[in-house]
């Protein structure tokens, strides 16, 4: 599960300490609600199936799956479906070669998500080995599913956009510019990947 309420605060509160217009963005926004996900398979899934849409027509592919697979879309029910089933459900065939690949590593157990390393770059590669699970959805699925504390993900444009905002910057950093910004961070980034987005969906900052 993703980092509580009191993770997120004490982590916040410390990072304050060490920098003023942090702590500046959460006197101004509050603190930013936990954003948990279920550790495994159905996650994962999810994250590819919400791949470049919106989160309504995320949800309701999700929907479609779990009518025609079963609830959590197991993964036998998805690979025994065919081509034209699951275009039925709105999975594009690129998306459909995903989820086959997450399906087939998971049945064979070459991924045995409850055992992933502890360092979070061998984690974050040992997740990417999935097609169509790139370095932001490993990321994401460290920080909402496993709570990992010092997940900071810098290429996600939210995340780029709430630290402009919260560092009072020029600009939109870049991804590279993003991570040297919150290097100093370290360990407690995932509280501040959490902050970003909060700041980034207020509209009164």
């Amino acid at each position: 599960m993703g980092l509580t309420a009191q993770q997120i605060a004490a982590s916040l509160d410390a990072l304050g300490a060490r920098e003023p217009r942090v702590a500046a963005a959460v006197e101004a926004a509050g603190y930013p609600t936990p954003r948990i996900r279920e550790r495994g398979y159905a996650t994962l899934l999810r994250t590819i199936v919400g791949q470049q849409v919106s989160v309504a027509a995320a949800a309701s592919v999700w929907n479609k799956l779990e009518a025609a697979l079963g609830p959590g879309c197991p993964p036998n029910a998805l690979i025994a479906q065919d081509v034209d089933a699951l275009r039925a459900c709105g999975l594009s065939r690129q998306k459909q070669g995903y989820a086959r690949s997450l399906a087939e590593l998971i049945l064979s157990e070459d991924l045995p998500l409850d055992a992933l390393p502890e360092d979070d770059e061998e984690a974050i590669a040992y997740l990417t080995r999935v097609k169509g699970i790139g370095r932001w959805s490993a990321e994401i699925y460290l920080l909402f599913a496993e709570g990992r504390p010092d997940i900071w993900p810098a290429g996600d444009l939210a995340v780029q956009a709430g630290l402009h905002k919260i560092m009072g910057l020029d600009a939109r950093p870049s991804e590279k510019q993003a991570r040297a910004l919150a290097e100093d961070w370290s360990p407690l980034r995932g509280a501040a990947a959490l902050l970003t987005w909060h700041v980034y969906n207020n509209p009164a900052l």
